[in-house]
């Protein structure tokens, strides 16, 4: 696919980006170059691919869940402004 340079000022118009006219053939090569790439991929027979989360064959390392660390919700509770149950009281902000 080729893109023009009305494109190319389209598209960073909606990326909200700057582009100098010396810069914008660069960037129609670029990215008339990568949407190329694209094609191409999209070309390519994967029906007998099977789908994966990821390219490695493994289990992830896990650690063991356990507490790490102390519970501090009634100190940090015990200087908030309001809170009631076990939880921060905050002021109605959408009605």
């Amino acid at each position: 696919m080729s893109l023009t340079q009305d494109d190319v000022k389209k598209i960073a118009h909606l990326a909200r980006l700057s582009l100098s006219d010396e810069d914008i053939p660069d960037y129609e090569k670029e990215l008339s170059n990568i949407l190329g790439l694209v094609e191409q991929m999209n070309a390519v027979d994967t029906s007998d691919v099977t789908p994966m989360a990821h390219p490695l064959d493994m289990a992830q390392r896990l650690r063991e869940d356990v507490v790490t660390e102390e519970n501090h919700r009634d100190e940090y509770q015990a200087i908030a402004p309001s809170v009631e149950n076990g939880l921060y009281l905050v002021p109605q902000v959408i009605e």
